[in-house]
């Protein structure tokens, strides 16, 4: 059951969506290659966990989302919500703890909800986002919306029960839902291989009657093509599908990991298979851009993470007496 590249292709086409893919993921880099730095200073309280390196998968899945579509994301979920529509700034403020943050400076990085774009939070808690997708699948299913949701996880998820049981209500009751693994072949220190001892995670979905892909996370043109296969699927009433995306994060589980897990010389390898660098070649090599429009779009990324820096900076941290406001929504 496991579908071919041949399947899922053409849906990306180069000469228009890759110039705005590589826009986004490059303010994507950007803005998660500063978030360290903010960790060490202070800036942030708590863990943040960067996703360099990752950037081709968000992007790639949002190329195929409407608005009205949900995503649910994990720990590691900026770009997630980036690549979804939340503005630079108002995301950083959140992170920062700061009160224009989308959720008031009271979610922080590992709970960021945009009601409005269909974000319905990245999680803390591993596998968390996977019933919540599910849900919001069958809701769109029970009120006819033809509205899809995506589920993104990493390969540490992959053992969660939770995951088990939304492949199956998913399959039985026909969902449109997009189970994403996001496989960078570390939950936070263990290997896959230490996890599991059937590495080939699409036969998960398998096993369920779920349809699988294995796509290259690593190159934005695939992964557009694959979601858009599955996107198409779920809003024609065709059900779930399984995208395993094979990818790797640049830098640590998080601000301060020691990275004693792995070698520099895997980290390289992998930078070898960089997703910005790999579509800037393509956009070069077909005349799409020139090199100083690629210099001019990487200053411009840059620009706009710092102005979502100041944004985010000037925002004030929000006030002891609102602690317990905006904990439930009240129905008007």
């Amino acid at each position: 059951m496991t579908e071919t590249v041949e399947t899922v292709a053409n849906a990306f086409d180069l000469g228009v969506d890759g110039v705005a893919a590589l826009r986004i993921m490059t303010e994507i880099r950007e803005f998660e290659s500063r978030l360290p730095g903010y960790s060490s200073s202070g800036l942030i309280r708590g863990s943040t966990h960067p996703s360099v390196g990752m950037e081709a998968i968000a992007v790639g899945v949002s190329r195929s989302l409407r608005a009205t579509d949900s995503i649910a994301s994990n720990h590691r979920g900026h770009a997630h919500c980036l690549a979804k529509g939340a503005d630079l700034g108002r995301t950083l403020a959140e992170i920062l703890g700061r009160r224009d943050g989308y959720c008031g400076g009271k979610g922080g990085s590992m709970h960021i909800g945009v009601k409005e774009l269909g974000i319905l939070g990245t999680n803390g808690i591993v596998g968390a986002g996977i019933g919540l997708a599910t849900g919001a699948a069958l809701a769109s299913q029970m009120q006819r919306t033809a509205d899809v949701a995506v589920a993104y996880f990493g390969d540490g998820a992959s053992n969660q029960g939770v995951l088990a049981e939304s492949f199956n209500l998913a399959a039985i009751w026909n969902l449109p839902v997009i189970f994403i693994c996001e496989n960078n072949h570390f939950a936070q220190s263990a290997t896959l291989e230490q996890m599991v001892a059937q590495p080939e995670l699409a036969r998960r979905g398998e096993a369920y009657g779920v349809p699988s892909i294995d796509v290259d996370g690593m190159d934005v043109e695939a992964v557009a093509n694959a979601a858009a296969f599955a996107i198409a699927r779920a809003r024609a009433g065709e059900g779930p599908t399984f995208i395993v995306a094979d990818t790797y994060r640049y830098l640590g589980h998080m601000a301060e990991d020691t990275e004693i897990y792995r070698t520099s010389e895997q980290v390289e390898a992998w930078k070898g298979k960089d997703p910005i660098a790999t579509l800037s070649g393509r956009l070069l090599e077909q005349n799409i851009l020139s090199q100083s429009e690629i210099e001019a779009l990487t200053r411009d990324a840059i620009a706009a993470v710092d102005a979502a820096e100041a944004f985010a900076l000037a925002s004030p941290y929000p006030a002891v007496a609102d602690a317990f406001t905006d904990v439930i929504e009240e129905n008007s």
